[in-house]
């Protein structure tokens, strides 16, 4: 049973407190504005604690015999798994989340506890010729050693395990500081699961914090190597400059703008499916979603009377509708900040095909259509359920719209040609593409990450063990050496 009460508050060095902060942030929920939490926040001395608690349970845990390290990862699953139904309610609580995205969100966490558990036994060293007789060369995986990860309010739970589950699995210690309007979820939850698997105090560690207080000394502090974040490019952007300044690695996970290609010869009830589906899960707030449909104009017109029919029967509500589709936005200054897209995009000259009502933070959703490349809403990267619907000549100029945008991180398309599907897939500037099927794809065992603005680095996979790992190179010279002075 998760006690709210101990996950409102401050995770360090192996207890549960509040922060030394004077503020307290209230945590609330977004549907219908009450309070699910209120967190006493963590100080720069909250931060130091953490991070020199996260660098003194690391010595221990990285001697740890790799099988024990796969076993408590596999507890943790465990653990994981029994907690599902108060995590569900949890999601709808504090973020606003659907039932079906949280159902998402809960499987894509099992599935990177589940990879991550692997993780322990494939640190793998080698043995390399050497052009010196007699020298011996060992490459040996090490962890980094402490691992600072920043993640965002939208998927928390995911974002937050995507980065958690592999840098402990590989041995590191970990000092975590999830968005505060998602502190539980992305944070506190996480840290209770890998306390009841048995980590040992102190590797895990979670500081909810305003930026506004700490400025940047999450960042700047000597103990982590690696910088994880996930959130906005031009937050990465500053996240990179200053570790850059402090030669710290990072792996950035930023911005998306993405595109869904339908071609003319697109099966439209699957472009359909595909596209409401990346559109409009969790409301659009997924850094994957298509902001932009991008239609070959012999089938512009049925695809749009299609798209249409099919949104405006969405459900809008409560998140703890099982029925809901569409639910609320995370705060009224995002509602906001889509809602004057949406009127700027109008005065551009789009056409508003669809639009449902805004009933405080939920706000129903927007189908522009006839939009052009110099519009707001084919420009920006929009957190909220509206989607761009933009008419194009043929393939050649569906391919130049998806790559005009500084993003790059996802896209898709819908053909009944696979291999024409293929050859635009290797043209579209992105790290991720899809072919016959929608731009919200993430799996445990395939990299993960953007091109362009929308990040550096890899997440899943082996790829998970090369951002939280370091190589070391020993040689042993055999036989003595002669020198050349």
């Amino acid at each position: 049973m998760l006690d709210l009460r101990q996950l409102s508050r401050q995770y360090i060095a192996g207890e549960w407190r509040d922060g030394r902060s004077s503020r307290v942030h209230r945590d609330l929920n977004p549907f219908d504005g009450s309070t699910v939490a209120e967190i006493r926040l963590a100080t720069v001395e909250d931060i130091d604690q953490a991070y020199r608690a996260a660098a003194e349970a690391q010595k221990v845990w990285a001697q740890v015999n790799p099988f024990e390290r796969q076993a408590v990862m596999e507890r943790a699953l465990q653990i994981w798994e029994g907690y599902r139904d108060e995590v569900i309610s949890l999601v709808a609580d504090e973020i606003g989340g659907t039932f079906i995205k949280a159902a998402i969100e809960f499987e894509l966490v099992k599935n990177f506890l589940r990879e991550a558990a692997t993780y322990p036994l494939r640190m793998e060293g080698r043995l390399l010729p050497a052009t010196i007789p007699g020298k011996e060369n060992r490459l040996l995986r090490l962890p980094a050693g402490v691992v600072g990860i920043l993640s965002p309010f939208n998927f928390p739970m995911c974002l937050s395990m995507r980065a958690l589950a592999p840098a402990i699995a590989c041995g590191n210690g970990v000092v975590l500081k999830p968005h505060e309007e998602a502190a539980i979820t992305g944070g506190a939850l996480l840290a209770k699961v890998f306390e009841e698997a048995g980590v040992p105090k102190g590797l895990v560690n979670i500081v909810v914090a305003d930026v506004a207080e700490i400025g940047d000394a999450f960042l700047e502090h000597p103990i982590p190597r690696i910088i994880s974040f996930t959130g906005s490019t031009a937050v990465g952007r500053h996240i990179a400059e200053v570790a850059g300044r402090h030669l710290k690695r990072v792996t950035l996970e930023l911005g998306g703008n993405s595109a869904l290609i339908v071609l003319d010869d697109a099966d439209l009830d699957l472009a359909v499916d595909a596209a409401v589906f990346s559109r409009f899960t969790h409301q659009g707030q997924i850094c994957m979603c298509a902001n932009r449909v991008i239609a070959v104009k012999d089938v512009y017109e049925r695809f749009l009377g299609k798209f249409v029919e099919r949104v405006s029967k969405l459900k809008m509500g409560s998140p703890r509708d099982p029925e809901t589709v569409i639910g609320p936005l995370i705060n009224r200054r995002q509602v906001e900040r889509l809602l004057a897209v949406v009127d700027a995009s109008i005065e551009q000259g789009a056409r508003v095909a669809y639009r449902g009502p805004v009933d405080g933070n939920v706000v129903g959703p927007v189908v522009l259509a006839d939009v052009g490349p110099e519009m707001a809403c084919a420009k920006e990267e929009m957190f909220g359920p509206v989607v761009a619907v933009m008419p194009v000549e043929d393939e050649e100029e569906a391919v130049r719209a998806a790559n005009d945008s500084e993003y790059g991180l996802t896209g898709a398309v819908i053909t009944r040609d696979v291999e024409r599907g293929v050859r635009i897939a290797m043209q579209v500037e992105t790290g991720m593409f899809h072919v016959n099927d929608g731009t919200v794809n993430d799996e445990p065992l395939v990299a993960f990450g953007g091109e362009k603005g929308s990040g550096v680095g890899r997440y899943n996979g082996q790829w998970g063990i090369d951002e939280f790992t370091t190589l070391k190179w020993i040689s042993i010279q055999r036989e003595r050496r002669q020198y050349p002075i």
